[in-house]
């Protein structure tokens, strides 16, 4: 066995088939200024010697295991319990794909059912799919969810603190489509309010789209925001950040009808941005409507427990054209990382990983905040993210923290436009108290 499948006989042979001298040929559709210039590879070494090579570019990378982060924004620092990654490298899990043939992987099936199960009981909705690409994309199919053309309900009004990015992916999935998008301006407090939203609900509206906590890190007021979009008859839409669960009332339980979230935070390392995990529950009432796999528990005629593939109704590979999503894949392993992640940590687990990102947030915002020139951005509560006005350039505090070995915050105004002047801090359970006090000093030696 080789890792090259085909031999340059092999190649001769199948180009003769199709009548061609040369692979290049088949490209002679494509202008050239198209086409991928050619590759100028280096000469072949041995095994030994690109394992070195590629061991030395690692090691260029900064590690987040020795690297004070402050950086969140959507993706977290957390802790993954050993348990998670071996689980994750057995056979049977890591090479399993979506099973088209479902019922003979009862093991796959019984994982996602598991994982549905916890989404449930960790959101407060009544059934959940089996996963979705990520947290962006989840949330633009929870707003399809709700549109209705025959009832009218074709707007979607989302809230400026939803993050940038989820925002942009929601606009994206309706272009083209008879759906309307309106965006409320992000409000001084950075915190949506019934009364700043209501303007823009009517009897169009689909649903009212928002983030809890917030891209800001603060929290919002679901309940409120809930009455306020169920009085003109349309559903409100949360994206969540599950680990805030483990600390916040669920949004089920405050009147959201559809929830979405980034499983990232379950026991998924970062690793560079990807894979991510999206999360995807809603009430009964919606489940036909549901995008990707759902997957039930049943009993066959023996009695024994089983667990069966359903509800595929709006997949591209089961309608084809006439699909409402493009989802016709899960997210398995990451999924099964969540599980194990969720089932390792309990509910005490989950709850303390929270309380700790809760109160070390809150140190590190009064550490920063008592510096000449550092001020607290926005009113109400907030979890493990805030927002600070800097008195310098944050992209010139970021690098010079990176000189100093910590990685900075994010610097609003690269994905807000007005928002200059501030920088988004974050903490999580593995930020130390050293760590903080590292920044701070950095900081004090900056504006010194």
């Amino acid at each position: 066995m080789v890792f090259s499948p085909h031999t340059p006989e092999d190649r001769d042979a199948m180009l003769r088939a199709i009548g061609v001298d040369s692979v290049e040929r088949l490209f002679d559709t494509i202008p050239a200024s198209y086409r991928f210039p050619e590759l100028r590879l280096p000469a072949a070494v041995g095994e030994a010697e690109v394992f070195q090579e590629l061991l030395a570019l690692s090691l260029r990378n900064r590690s987040l295991a020795t690297t004070p982060t402050f950086l969140g924004a959507g993706s977290y620092n957390h802790y993954v319990p050993a348990v998670v990654e071996q689980i994750l490298w057995r056979g049977e899990f890591y090479t399993a794909y979506t099973p088209y043939q479902p019922e003979v992987s009862q093991g796959t099936l019984q994982a996602i059912y598991e994982f549905q199960s916890l989404v449930c009981a960790l959101t407060g909705m009544e059934v959940a799919n089996a996963s979705m690409y990520d947290g962006a994309t989840a949330l633009a199919e929870g707003a399809l969810l709700c549109v209705s053309p025959p009832r009218g309900r074709t707007t979607v009004v989302v809230s400026g603190t939803v993050h940038p990015h989820y925002r942009s992916v929601l606009r994206t999935y309706t272009r083209g489509l008879p759906v309307v998008v309106r965006e409320v301006p992000v409000p001084a407090s950075l915190r949506t309010t019934p009364q700043e939203v209501e303007p823009f609900l009517d009897e169009s509206t689909a649903c009212l789209v928002v983030q809890y906590p917030n891209f800001y890190g603060r929290i919002e007021d679901l309940a409120a925001l809930a009455a306020g979009a169920h009085a003109v008859g349309a559903r409100l839409v949360v994206s969540t950040y599950p680990i805030a669960l483990g600390l916040l009332r669920p949004p089920g339980e405050l009147g959201a009808d559809v929830v979405t979230g980034e499983g990232q935070c379950l026991g998924i390392p970062q690793s560079f941005g990807g894979p991510a995990l999206g999360l995807l529950a809603t009430r009964m009432e919606l489940v036909r409507h549901l995008p990707g796999r759902l997957i039930g528990a049943t009993v066959d005629r023996e009695g024994k427990r089983g667990f069966v593939m359903v509800l595929q109704t709006r997949e591209q590979h089961i309608r084809r054209e006439k699909a409402t999503s493009n989802i016709c894949t899960n997210q398995g392993l990451m999924a099964l990382a969540a599980t194990v992640y969720l089932s390792t940590m309990g509910k005490s687990g989950l709850r303390t990983v929270a309380t700790l990102c809760y109160h070390k947030a809150h140190y590190l915002a009064r550490q920063v905040t008592s510096l000449p020139g550092w001020h607290l951005v926005g009113e109400g509560p907030f979890f493990n993210e805030f927002v600070v006005r800097c008195p310098h350039d944050p992209h010139a505090i970021n690098a010079f923290l990176l000189e100093r070995g910590i990685i900075g915050g994010l610097a609003l105004g690269d994905v807000v436009p007005g928002q200059d002047d501030l920088l988004l801090l974050c903490a999580t359970e593995l930020t130390t108290r050293a760590h903080i006090d590292a920044l701070v000093d950095a900081l004090r030696d900056y504006g010194s």
